[in-house]
């Protein structure tokens, strides 16, 4: 376990974690910027690959980047919530897809495969789903520190560039919860079909979201995730910090994933600096809540399996704008001349 997760055994020292958090590296950027107009193209003529790869230069403090150890932290949680209809799978598929992912026949598997990355996955506590949060709180604050701590110590030291998951019966309606709690507006709004719910379903999970925050009502975002949010989702808020604190940027995946980055936003202005947005999938209110997070999604491919499975095609897109960077010639080297 990392020293920092190691030390958060409250909220209250997890809003002093937020409160100190590192920016990126000016001279690392510097050296990014000097060599970026003498490669052989035209100034921006990349687009988003040139931000990918200034992004890595200054959140890994180094120049060059580097993607050697690139790893995707996926994590699993059960929810009270689950038993009132609010999805189309049984509870028990969450427990069963952790079984396919140590197995290695997910969809997020054959990704990490493709694109270099290292999986770990982290169930936590499948067989105590989170309480039915329309009736109280999701978590007392030890359960929800304990998860955030969790995903901190999922973070190795070393990692060049995380992209962050989830696997969760229900987890939809929780991130649409939190989102609700955050931004306002009406449940409908953030309440999305998830797993691919019918109307009659989509009813009664608009109306869990519309109980669960009338019933949690917080200012505090940490608060809000502790009401409303599951374990898997405090343990990505934490790995998110994690990385943060030891200058990894992030990729994030999918709505659930951006909802409880959307926590440490609310919580510590800034605190998503380090974040790339991987992808925006097809839950009608992740580009809204992208939108709110100022990110704009590398990729858009009506995606919605969750488990970091967006975040992982994203990999791809850093691993051609590290190449570029690093492996193109500059205009005196190869001998092109310059613009006038």
């Amino acid at each position: 376990m990392t020293v920092a997760a190691a030390s958060v055994a409250s909220l209250a020292e997890l809003r002093a974690l937020l409160r100190g958090l590192p920016g990126p590296d000016a001279a690392a950027l510097a050296r990014w910027q000097a060599r970026e107009p003498q490669l052989t193209k035209p100034p921006g003529s990349l687009g988003l690959l040139e931000e990918i790869s200034r992004h890595l230069s200054a959140w890994q403090g180094r120049h060059p980047p580097r993607l050697d150890a690139v790893r995707a932290c996926v994590f699993a949680g059960n929810h009270g919530v689950a038993a009132l209809g609010v999805s189309a799978y049984p509870a028990e598929v969450t427990a069963q897809m952790v079984a396919n992912f140590q197995g290695g026949g997910a969809a997020i598997n054959q990704l990490c495969h493709a694109n270099g990355i290292t999986l770990s996955v982290d169930a936590l506590d499948l067989d105590r789903p989170t309480a039915d949060f329309t009736r109280g709180a999701a978590m007392d604050e030890g359960a929800c520190v304990a998860a955030v701590a969790r995903g901190m110590a999922a973070v190795p030291p070393g990692t060049d560039l995380l992209a962050v998951g989830e696997m969760g019966i229900g987890n939809t309606t929780a991130a649409a919860a939190i989102c609700h709690a955050l931004f306002g507006g009406a449940a409908s709004d953030w309440t999305g079909r998830g797993t691919g719910v019918d109307d009659a379903q989509m009813r009664v999970k608009i109306e869990v979201v519309e109980k669960g925050v009338a019933a949690n009502a917080s200012d505090d975002p940490l608060e809000v995730l502790r009401r409303l949010g599951g374990r898997e989702i405090a343990a990505m808020a934490g790995a998110i910090l994690a990385a943060r604190l030891a200058r990894a940027p992030v990729i994030l995946d999918g709505y659930v994933c951006a909802a409880a980055a959307a926590v440490l936003h609310r919580a510590a202005p800034g605190a998503l600096d380090h974040c790339l947005a991987g992808h925006v999938s097809a839950e009608a209110a992740h580009r809204n809540l992208l939108e709110r997070l100022g990110k704009r999604p590398l990729l858009d491919l009506g995606m919605r399996l969750g488990e970091a499975s967006g975040a992982a095609v994203a990999v791809a897109l850093a691993r051609a704008a590290l190449a570029c960077h690093t492996g193109m010639a500059t205009f005196a080297q190869a001998g092109v001349s310059d613009k006038d």
